[in-house]
């Protein structure tokens, strides 16, 4: 039993010429195509280096392209090739210059033996098809493609409009069901005989040489109408990216190709000494005797694939960072957002550190600086605290700090007062958890010292802030987990609410609060708000504060029991 390999060469031909010779060494005849394109400069000393293997056969060469029927008619020249001068192969195995046989040559030889009329080429129907990259499935084989795509883009979109605007259909050959799978075949000597003296082969060829991409339906289609037992899988392991393009193996990808069990591995990089010295020095040890299993690094691409669409929660990558909606995950990790909290309470970043173990910041988008923790001026990952540098993009400013302190759990304080840009995007992300006692932003108003009339413009322009911000909040698109609380409400019962943001924010469990922090004095609060009223503005964000002197509302006191002696 002989294996026969056809190799169909381009590039690399150093490599292509060990692989030959590889192959030749162990008994197996080879025929090799050589792209016409190659200068003589490179083909002649090619040629030469293999002259001395007596059972290798160059053929005539052929302009090949990317796609096109001149790589089926290169493979038809080189598989007559073999069958008229080898008659005792008995399979053929269509490799190109930059496979790499991963196993040793016997055990392929023996494992064909065992399976002497099983054709093993990858051949579906175009509705089972999931791989085709392009919007082109059954219309490649009823649509005409005499353009290249990758030479001629314009012309070959514009002709198949034309095709599908006037309702243009191929008829296809009587007989023939289209079928489609790898180019990379191995075919029996009975079965690839049949298909090139095949009585209807030149209207065969004239119908394909109008498929888009034959090479990856010629023989998958054929082998349908001659093979007596197909294995519909192909023995070269060849993996493909989303776009459609073949993947290229690495000296990095060593274990990996050991694991796969397969007997040839398509493409290999030239310059990858180990893979090449692994496989072809030394191929008895190369790989243990096993059925060929793909599947088994199936998942490993896969990843790969989801890596390169998708990339990592919160790491924004060149190749999608123009594009909105592409990243996966806007942030990286859970962080917090309190609104109002550092207003009402005093020193609470250093209250809520303490209590939950959280990096807590200032705010982060205060107009004059990013107060990070601490007062530092450089954070993780050489963020500076400039706010020029901050509000050039503070989508970029705010991801990056999750992603670069990733491993614990940041918290910052926003308000009104802040750079406003960054609310819709906190709003639409779901690593936010945001907590907001709303109008508590009025605190430091009620405290400063400045004229009321200036107070009451302030208080109205923050009060609006304050306002579109909670509309993004509540938005039905907005992805946030958000907590709001008015300040009345809050100031009524403030263990409550702080004891369900500390719950949800806090990285690790944590025990009933004992104590809360200390609250500002908010005596004549409400007398505060009244005078804003009594100026015109309408102060609604707060809730309903009574105007004494206590900002809680009233509630009435219960009197003591006592008992009546008779």
């Amino acid at each position: 039993m002989t294996v026969g390999i056809v190799m169909l060469a381009h590039t690399a031909l150093g490599r292509a010429a060990e692989v030959a010779r590889h192959w030749h060494d162990y008994g197996c005849p080879i025929v090799i195509h050589v792209d016409k394109r190659v200068p003589p400069k490179d083909y002649n000393p090619f040629v030469e280096s293999l002259s001395d293997l007596e059972n290798l056969r160059f053929v005539r060469r052929l302009s090949c392209d990317w796609g096109g029927w001149s790589l089926v008619e290169a493979s038809q020249i080189a598989s007559e090739r073999m069958l008229k001068d080898f008659p005792q192969v008995s399979h053929v195995y269509l490799s190109s210059g930059s496979c790499l046989p991963l196993r040793p040559v016997q055990e392929l030889t023996d494992y064909l033996a065992e399976r002497p009329k099983t054709d093993f080429i990858e051949s579906v129907t175009t509705k089972d098809v999931p791989w085709t990259v392009g919007g082109l499935d059954e219309e490649r084989f009823t649509l005409r493609f005499p353009f290249s795509w990758k030479k001629h883009r314009r012309l070959f979109d514009a002709y198949v409009r034309a095709q599908r605007s006037v309702g243009f259909k191929r008829k296809i050959p009587h007989g023939l069901v289209p079928h489609m799978g790898s180019q990379w075949w191995c075919l029996t000597r009975q079965t690839l005989s049949a298909i090139l003296q095949d009585p209807d082969r030149a209207a065969f060829d004239r119908y394909f040489r109008r498929v888009w991409i034959p090479d990856e339906s010629y023989y998958q289609t054929l082998a349908r109408k001659y093979s007596t037992r197909i294995e519909s899988r192909s023995l070269t392991l060849s993996k493909f990216d989303f776009q459609g393009k073949p993947h290229v193996f690495y000296d990095d990808h060593l274990q990996m190709l050991r694991r796969s069990d397969c007997f040839v591995a398509r493409k290999i990089w030239p310059q990858a000494g180990k893979l090449y010295a692994a496989f072809l020095v030394s191929p008895e040890g190369a790989m243990k005797q096993a059925e060929p299993n793909p599947g088994k690094i199936d998942r490993i691409f896969a990843k790969a694939v989801e890596r390169r669409t998708r990339g990592r929660p919160g790491l924004w990558m060149q190749s999608r960072f123009p594009k909105k909606g592409s990243e996966n995950g806007v942030t990286s990790a859970p962080y917090a957002v309190l609104e109002g909290f550092s207003d009402l309470f005093i020193d609470f970043d250093s209250w809520l550190a303490k209590a939950t173990g959280l990096r807590v910041h200032g705010h982060l988008f205060a107009p004059d600086r990013a107060e990070f923790t601490n007062g530092q001026p450089i954070y993780s990952g050489c963020l500076s605290d400039s706010a020029e540098l901050r509000d050039y993009n503070p989508e970029a400013f705010l991801s990056s700090l999750i992603w670069n302190t990733r491993g614990e759990r940041q918290c910052f304080q926003y308000g009104p007062r802040d750079s406003q840009r960054i609310g819709g995007y906190l709003a639409g992300d779901t690593n936010a958890n945001i907590g907001v006692i709303t109008g508590a932003w009025a605190i430091p108003l009620f405290n400063s010292n400045q004229d009321f009339s200036d107070i009451r413009e302030q208080a109205a322009a923050l009060q609006k802030i304050e306002n579109q911000h909670l509309q993004l909040l509540r938005a039905p698109w907005a992805k946030a987990r958000v907590r709001i609380w008015s300040m009345a409400d809050f100031v009524e019962a403030p263990m409550e609410p702080l004891q369900m943001v500390i719950d949800e924010i806090s990285p690790r469990p944590m025990r009933r609060l004992n104590e809360a922090p200390r609250m500002v004095d908010l005596t004549g609060f409400g007398q505060f708000l009244q005078n804003l009223k009594n100026q015109g503005m309408h102060p609604y964000l707060m809730g309903d504060f009574p105007v004494g002197d206590d900002p809680k509302p009233s509630k009435p006191t219960r009197r003591k029991p006592y008992l009546v002696k008779q």
